[in-house]
C-alpha cells in the first residue's frame, strides 16, 4: 500500500470496548445509499482531544483516504470499523466523540 494510501486511525487503547447503537434507519442511513449490506451505528466516547481526531478524520477524507476506529473487543482481539461521520462537544468531564461507523 502507498504510504498516503493508508488509512487514518482513532484508536482506543484502553478501557472496554465501545457501545454500538444501530442507526441505520435514522438520517445516517442516506450517507450511504445505494451500498447494500451496510449498517450504520453510532458510539460515543470521552477523549482528550476531540478537536484533533474531527481534524484527523477530515485531513484523511480530502485526501482521499479512509478514517477507521480501531478498538479492543469482548473476545480479547482488535476490531476495526470505517468511520462515515464525526463530530466532538465539550462536556464536564472534557471533550466527548461521536462515531458513525459502517458495520
Amino acid at each position: 500500500m502507498i504510504e498516503n494510501q493508508k488509512p487514518a486511525y482513532i484508536t482506543i487503547v484502553e478501557g472496554p470496548p465501545p457501545e454500538f447503537r444501530d442507526v441505520s434507519s435514522e438520517w445516517s442511513i442516506g450517507v450511504f445509499e445505494g451500498m447494500e449490506g451496510s449498517e450504520i451505528a453510532l458510539c460515543e466516547m470521552r477523549t482528550f482531544n476531540g478537536p484533533q481526531l474531527v481534524k484527523r478524520c477530515q485531513d484523511a477524507w480530502q485526501e482521499g483516504r479512509s478514517a477507521r476506529l480501531d478498538f479492543p473487543t469482548d473476545d480479547g482481539v482488535r476490531g476495526e470499523l470505517d468511520i462515515i461521520a464525526i463530530r466532538w462537544e465539550e462536556v464536564e468531564e472534557g471533550h466527548k466523540i461521536y462515531l458513525w461507523v459502517r458495520i
